[in-house]
């Protein structure tokens, strides 16, 4: 009996503390869970010393520094071809031939028709040709004969009037010869002297001065229908086919001296005004992965245009291609840094935040976020230059893992 008493006794206690201990850990648990909730996991940097450098990246071409292209001069044949495109070739060399046939016979032409021209303007500047001055001195001494004689004729009549052996008629009419005589005199020395009027030399001239440029223009046919090389280059281009017609203007080939190339970049215009002659420039093709062209800018914008739908300034720069990997036309890629910093403390571009203009981040102290106002500086696409508000290795937020916004006394987690 005592046994059962005790043992009824006693089951009130045990059920007391079980609800005690219960309850104890409801407590514990829902501490836990609170804290839990309240602290936010974040995602977060540590403020380092490095370099940054600000970026204008865009797109280029390349393009001959040195460039010869050579045009079929008139419609015509390509009688040979004697190279190929990649050739390199040496200054002097002979590269392409055209039909000639006809470019020789209109130079002939031209050379007879200069010839001709040059011989109406001496005859012109000497008063006539060797057979006309020859007639024209034969018709000076007649005339001088005659007027002699009629002189003479009248002085003899005047003589015989005043004997009575002439008349006055006789005498008029010896004047009249006279001076008939004199004046046909006069007229051939004037025709000796300036035969022919300044308008007559300025046609003249005129006509040597076609002549002469139609000449000019033929043997530049001629010299055209030999393609040679200007200067050591390599043949980057050549539509001209062995056999083949091109029209007057047509391409025949381009070469280029390919070891030194210039680079065009299309700079869009909210970016020109960042630009200085001397700037770095990093150039990549995507046919040679990994390589990296440098450069520095030569000229800056002097105006903006329409590119295709992007209104852009051209900058340009001079590469170094000794192993002429970079060929003319090609589209690159282009990076111009624009300012670099060295030996400065950055942090990543997602932890500067603003407010009213004004840069902040949220500084990791403990288990809770300090806002922290800063002064900036540069800024890339993935980092900000932190000038002050900051030291070396102080650990700053990104953002919280799960997206909930975090801010000033927000507590957090790792």
């Amino acid at each position: 009996m005592p046994l059962n008493g005790n043992s009824s006794g006693s089951q009130p206690r045990r059920w007391w503390v079980t609800g005690i201990a219960i309850l104890a850990a409801v407590v514990v648990l829902a501490a836990f869970v609170s804290r839990r909730d309240d602290s936010i996991a974040v995602r977060t940097a540590v403020v380092a010393e490095g370099s940054i450098r600000s970026l204008v990246s865009t797109n280029g071409k390349i393009e001959p520094l040195n460039n010869f292209e050579a045009h079929a001069p008139v419609a015509t044949s390509v009688q040979r071809v004697l190279v190929k495109e990649g050739d390199a070739v040496k200054k002097g060399q002979l590269l392409v031939v055209l039909d000639d046939a006809e470019a020789r016979a209109q130079a002939a032409r031209a050379q007879t028709l200069l010839k001709a021209a040059q011989a109406d303007l001496s005859a012109t500047e000497r008063g006539g040709s060797q057979e006309e001055m020859l007639s024209l001195d034969s018709q000076l001494v007649k005339a001088r004969a005659d007027r002699d004689t009629a002189q003479r004729n009248l002085d003899a009549l005047k003589k015989l009037e005043g004997e009575g052996a002439a008349t006055a008629g006789e005498v008029r009419e010896a004047e009249s010869t006279l001076a008939t005589a004199e004046a046909q005199l006069t007229f051939l020395k004037q025709k000796q002297t300036k035969r022919y009027s300044n308008a007559d030399l300025a046609h003249v001239e005129a006509r040597r001065l076609e002549a002469d440029a139609t000449y000019e223009a033929a043997q530049d046919v001629l010299s055209k229908s030999n393609v040679r090389a200007p200067f050591d280059g390599i043949v980057y281009s050549l539509p001209a086919k062995q056999g083949g017609f091109v029209a007057a203007g047509d391409l025949l080939l381009q070469v280029a001296d390919l070891r030194k190339v210039l680079v065009r970049a299309f700079v869009d215009e909210p970016d020109v005004g960042r630009l200085t002659p001397g700037d770095p420039i990093e150039v990549t093709w995507d046919a040679v992965p990994g390589r990296v062209w440098h450069a520095t800018v030569t000229a800056v914008p002097s105006t903006v245009k329409l590119h295709g739908t992007r209104n852009v300034g051209e900058t340009t720069s001079i590469i170094d291609n000794k192993d002429l990997k970079l060929l003319p036309n090609i589209n690159v890629g282009v990076t111009i840094v624009v300012a670099q910093h060295d030996h400065v403390l950055v942090v990543p571009r997602e932890a500067v935040r603003m407010d009213d203009s004004k840069p902040y981040v949220l500084e990791v102290s403990g288990h809770e976020l300090k806002r922290r106002d800063v002064e900036t500086s540069l800024s890339s696409l993935t980092q900000v230059e932190i000038k002050s508000g900051l030291s070396v290795n102080d650990m700053v937020a990104i953002s919280s893992i799960n997206g909930k916004p975090i801010g000033d006394r927000t507590q957090v987690k790792f």
